[in-house]
């Protein structure tokens, strides 16, 4: 069979066709990704991101919302009247649940593996301080030296400083009964 006439041919470029028309109007219709839920809720797409903004009490330019005094810069300026241009807040729970989501104490989310706690506490149960002792271990599978060693043990301190607290005080009885 004999192949299409034109599937061969080099493809020409339009320099006529208006492609910038053709990627604004796709632009336009994707709204903004929002990432705090609480703005993502109150937003409005039918309105420009400094009308939503605005009406959370939020600001679009940080330069704009809290100017450099004049006062730094050099020159003493007083102004006592008011602020000219304050917009009003039509939203401002927006504002109120994102400060009382920011005073709330931050969770710790790091942990250390349990095959890490049990190692270090392997480690100081059968050679207490001596690290050098530790890295000649068979267990030292990962062939640790005694820096490393101390390290990995520092690390558990710091992570869990009550339960090495009691882990070492229910090791001296143990090593005060040996003697």
């Amino acid at each position: 069979m004999p192949k299409a006439k034109g599937k061969s041919r080099r493809h020409k470029y339009s320099y006529n066709l208006n492609r910038k028309r053709l990627y604004r109007s796709a632009r336009r219709r994707a709204a903004p990704r929002i990432a705090c839920s609480h703005i993502r809720h109150a937003w409005d797409p039918h309105k420009s991101v400094a009308q939503n903004l605005a009406e959370m009490g939020l600001a679009e330019d940080p330069n704009k919302a809290v100017p450099i005094p004049k006062k730094l810069l050099g020159v003493e300026v007083e102004s006592d009247g008011p602020q000219p241009g304050k917009k009003i807040v039509r939203k401002p729970y927006v504002v109120n649940e994102m400060e009382l989501e920011a005073s709330l104490p931050e969770k710790k989310s790091n942990t250390l593996s349990r095959d890490l706690i049990d190692y270090v506490r392997y480690m100081i149960q059968n050679h207490g301080e001596n690290y050098k002792e530790m890295a000649r271990d068979e267990k030292n599978y990962y062939q640790d030296t005694p820096k490393q060693i101390k390290r990995k043990i520092n690390v558990y301190k710091n992570f869990y400083p009550e339960e090495y607290k009691n882990f070492i005080a229910s090791l001296n009885p143990e090593k005060m009964e040996v003697q």
